[in-house]
């Protein structure tokens, strides 16, 4: 039985190659048969023509499938991205209404304020936007109602949503659980920030691994630093307003 070792990746055409095994046929015997490998959409297999007739031969053949992790990187974004501004814009909310009050059922009405709005928006944008994306596809689909259509998975706008609405949440709870049972002020408002650092720095890791970047550390620091700003300016700007009387 020939043994063959091939690498390959998916191809849309055919690709005619010889290998080392049919290099060492030939030079054993079969110097008067025509042998190649045949690599066609990823499947290979060693044909010998002789005296004008082709065989197949046995062959083993060990196919190397290369990962694309660019599908893999579309719901992750999106899931993370939900996450991301769940957890950012209710960190900020309640961090700006922690810099012109005290008050600990003010913080957390405002964080659960954020909550219900925050995902409520994500969910309705969401919908709205893979909804359009659905018409244009169903469209397409009509226009080549003669001619052969792949069956493919359409877009479910309300599934969208509901994954948007949910990833939104998961990210608005931990500031508000964070502070929900803390009492002192300033212990709360250091858990809040604690919590959130810590939960952003872990999204970024979360993304750069499955996605498999090579920067994880340096995709923690971005989406860290990122949130980190949108806390300090939310908060810098209502203490300003509430040190002026607004």
């Amino acid at each position: 039985m020939a043994m063959a070792l091939i690498s390959t990746t998916s191809s849309s055409h055919p690709v005619e190659r010889e290998s080392s095994v049919c290099k060492n046929m030939k030079g054993k015997g079969a110097a008067k048969s025509d042998v190649s490998v045949i690599d066609i959409a990823g499947a290979a297999a060693v044909t010998s023509k002789v005296a004008g007739r082709e065989e197949v031969l046995d062959v083993d053949v060990e196919i190397e499938v290369v990962d694309d992790y660019s599908q893999r990187g579309q719901w992750l974004r999106a899931a993370l991205l939900g996450a991301n501004d769940g957890l950012v814009s209710t960190a900020s909310l309640m961090m700006g209404v922690g810099a012109v009050k005290a008050d600990a059922k003010a913080m957390l009405l405002s964080g659960l304020s954020g909550l219900v709005a925050g995902a409520c928006s994500m969910a309705i944008g969401e919908f709205v936007s893979v909804y359009s994306q659905l018409d244009i596809e169903l469209s397409q689909i009509k226009r080549e109602n003669n001619k052969e259509v792949k069956k493919k998975k359409l877009p479910n706008p309300i599934q969208a949503a509901s994954a948007s609405a949910m990833a939104f949440t998961v990210g608005a709870l931990v500031p508000l659980l964070s502070a929900a049972f803390i009492k002192t002020h300033l212990v709360r408002m250091g858990v809040l920030v604690g919590a959130s650092s810590v939960t952003l720095a872990g999204f970024g890791a979360v993304g750069a691994y499955v996605g498999k970047s090579p920067g994880i550390v340096r995709a923690s620091l971005r989406v860290l630093l990122g949130g980190w700003a949108a806390m300090l300016i939310t908060y810098g700007m209502l203490r300003l307003f509430g040190s002026v009387g607004i």
